[in-house]
């Protein structure tokens, strides 16, 4: 029956009812479950999630899909976004991601993935529907949203001089990812998410 499970997904990435649908003819699918657990043959995300494990994996895992999964609604953004578009040179390990329920976070086996609230009204405009492969799609900002995301959640700016700092230095985003933004996404950004945004745009007309 396992090979028949392994079969039965063309992604690694499963849930409780996909399990429970696939094992349904053992007496008890949740003991088989719990069994296939203590033996590796599956890890647990978190309490309905899963992926396949060493004895059964036949590709990488995607992250991003499991953020996606693991609390929502949600989105990728902030620094994980940036540096998925290559806008800063770091490594972000911890995938961080917008929701529009309460912060939340979790410590998974397959690494730490931070939610935290944005107001509904300023939520939805921005996501989009990123194309990983034939199997994979997440929902993740746009790099524009993912900068207004980042001045959302920072402290006031008093001025276009003081936010393009923090930008070039702190965050180390080179000048030229910033002027290949499309002003008027940032332009609706700036009329939904405020002060810090509208300064940002202020900057980019100035560039």
């Amino acid at each position: 029956m396992i090979p028949n499970l392994r079969k039965s997904s063309l992604i690694e990435e499963i849930d409780y009812n996909f399990l429970k649908s696939t094992l349904a003819d053992y007496r008890h699918p949740r003991v088989k479950i719990n069994e296939m657990l203590k033996n590796g043959k599956i890890i647990r995300v978190k309490k309905g999630l899963y992926i396949f494990g060493n004895e059964l994996v036949e590709q990488p895992y995607v992250k991003e899909t499991l953020a996606n999964l693991i609390y929502g609604p949600s989105y990728i953004s902030l620094e994980y976004a940036l540096a998925f578009y290559g806008f800063i040179p770091e490594r972000v390990e911890g995938i961080t991601c917008i929701t529009n329920k309460r912060n939340k976070s979790f410590n998974t086996p397959v690494g730490y993935f931070s939610y935290r609230y944005i107001h509904p009204n300023i939520y939805s405009y921005g996501v989009t529907l990123f194309e990983i492969d034939k199997y994979h799609s997440i929902l993740i900002a746009s790099s524009e949203k993912a900068i207004a995301d980042l001045l959302y959640f920072n402290t006031r700016f008093s001025n276009e001089t003081e936010l393009e700092k923090y930008l070039l230095e702190n965050m180390r985003i080179e000048s030229e990812s910033l002027t290949g933004l499309n002003q008027k996404n940032v332009s609706k950004l700036a009329k939904l998410y405020g002060h810090n945004v509208n300064l940002f745009y202020n900057l980019l007309r100035s560039y």
